[in-house]
């Protein structure tokens, strides 16, 4: 019997494994993974120019200093340091690789999950048990993305390319290629592949908001030259947070100036001739979805060179050689890439059921943005919408600790966020992003009021995850089975 699970060895799995040994010591743990290497998204995506889209500073782990030198890094460079954050702490020999887990089953008898788990290669199954479950599998599906069928598809004599699953051999060296969407994996692609082929074209329904910023942090190199390494990164981890925040709060709170801003900025780095109005200017406010990071400006560049370009259309059908659009306008395409988005899945598509009855995520409350109410020792790790990933995942991992040590020192075996059901249910992420929109009747709902509220806002988290109670009131503790059935005889 475990103490605790992990499932995905990613950003999150390997952040919360390093928690684990530093807080946790005398805890057993251990972590699966579904695919053959660590790294997760980092492992998964291969696409030309894939990259972070959040700074390293704040991407980075808050115990592992980032030391190179671009703040906006390659995925080859994040991947190789999320391998040095996992062997220099002997974790890659706790991974168990190639194990999918499929079904997750709570006992409240033995206070313990036990897990259905397949060996990807053989098929074979096993079991493992666990008293606590810790979910750090991300939240979509790295089986499948988002793949609407375009009219008449199986007429393009050409390839057609999906980014989550970029063939190696792909060669596109003097080809004429057009990217179907706009958010931030065409706006790596389109850039990337205009080194080498010969033209490409970014074909969006709608515009997103892009803006430029540099690929190096000149703060973070003058601090890196003059104080010591893990003061300059903590200094520099601070500065990104706090200047993320503020703008993200600017353009919240004025949205009519900041998108005059954001499509301005445009507009001055492709010149007076292009069509700012029509192709970077979005019918949506400033982070109703996600702005794009453009690390020096490449998409722009590389429009105004002229080897790539940016089309604002509707896709009528494909036909043997490339695109016709409502327009009428004709796209001619060797290679078609269809960057349209990821599918979400909801706890790694993992079926979960407490003594026999199937649990429903889409009906429970996210507690502090961890952890669904009346779901007994588990964990879940979102990272944040408008922020880096690890700066909730850092916190998720410290909260973890926390309540697994207080739980030891009260000697209680089961920790559950008791529901209201008097509270609002609300959606979890307030993006109107075409990824979100399509899963939010699965996801879970969270509340208007603290605890059941997801802040999107580290500073708020830092205060009310990393200093509040583990005893708040919410959270529900068991120390025996016997408890446990007496408290459930006296609330029915």
């Amino acid at each position: 019997m475990l103490d605790v699970l992990i499932i995905g060895a990613g950003l999150s799995g390997i952040g919360a494994a390093r928690h684990l040994q530093a807080r946790c010591p005398s805890k057993r743990w251990a972590i699966l993974e579904a695919r053959d290497d660590l790294g997760g998204t980092w492992d998964l995506f291969r696409y030309p120019g894939v990259r972070s889209d959040s700074d390293m500073y704040t991407l980075g782990y808050a115990f592992k200093p980032w030391t190179e030198s671009k703040a906006i890094a390659d995925g080859a460079t994040i991947l190789r340091y999320l391998r040095e954050a996992a062997d220099e702490a002997d974790i890659t020999s706790q991974i168990q690789f190639g194990q999918a887990v499929r079904q997750a089953r709570w006992s409240t008898e033995e206070a313990a999950w036990t897990l259905d788990v397949e060996t990807i290669k053989t098929g074979e199954r096993s079991q493992f048990r666990t008293r606590f479950l810790y979910l750090c599998c991300g939240y979509y599906s790295y089986a499948e993305g988002h793949h609407p069928a375009f009219p008449d598809q199986d007429s393009f004599k050409g390839t057609l390319v999906y980014p989550q699953f970029w063939p190696a051999d792909l060669d596109y060296a003097g080809k004429q290629v057009v990217v179907i969407g706009s958010g931030a994996t065409a706006a790596t692609l389109v850039p990337a592949m205009a080194k080498k082929a010969a033209h490409v074209t970014m074909l969006q329904r709608s515009p997103t908001y892009m803006v430029a910023r540099p690929s190096d942090d000149a703060a973070a190199l003058w601090l890196y030259r003059n104080l010591p390494r893990s003061l300059a990164y903590d200094l520099t981890r601070w500065k990104n947070v706090l200047v993320g925040m503020f703008l993200y709060r600017l353009l919240r709170r004025w949205p009519q100036r900041a998108k005059q801003r954001l499509v301005g900025l445009a507009s001055k780095a492709l010149g007076p001739e292009f069509d700012v109005g029509k192709h970077f200017t979005p019918r949506y406010n400033p982070w109703d979805q996600r702005v794009c990071a453009l690390p020096d400006g490449d998409l722009f560049e590389q429009i105004k060179s002229g080897r790539a370009s940016v089309v604002t259309d509707q896709i009528a059908r494909l036909s043997a050689n490339g695109i016709e659009l409502a327009s009428g306008k004709v796209l001619t395409a060797d290679i078609i890439v269809s960057a349209t988005g990821l599918k979400l899945n909801v706890l790694g598509d993992i079926e979960l059921s407490l003594d026999g009855a199937a649990f429903d995520p889409s009906k429970a409350l996210t507690y502090k943005g961890m952890m669904l109410s009346d779901l007994p020792n588990c964990v879940m790790t979102y990272g944040y919408t408008n922020a880096s990933w690890t700066l909730k995942a850092d916190l998720t991992a410290s909260y973890v600790c926390r309540l697994l040590n207080f739980m030891d020192r009260h000697q209680f075996t089961v920790a559950s966020p008791e529901g209201n059901p008097r509270e609002e249910r609300l959606p979890f992420l307030g993006f109107t992003s075409g990824y979100v929109q399509r899963s939010i009747d699965a996801l879970p709902k969270q509340g208007r009021r603290w605890p059941w509220r997801v802040y999107q806002n580290y500073l708020a988290d830092l205060l009310a995850i990393r200093w509040s109670r583990i005893d708040d009131g919410v959270m529900r503790f068991e120390s025996s089975f016997e408890s446990l059935q007496a408290r459930r005889a006296t609330s029915s």
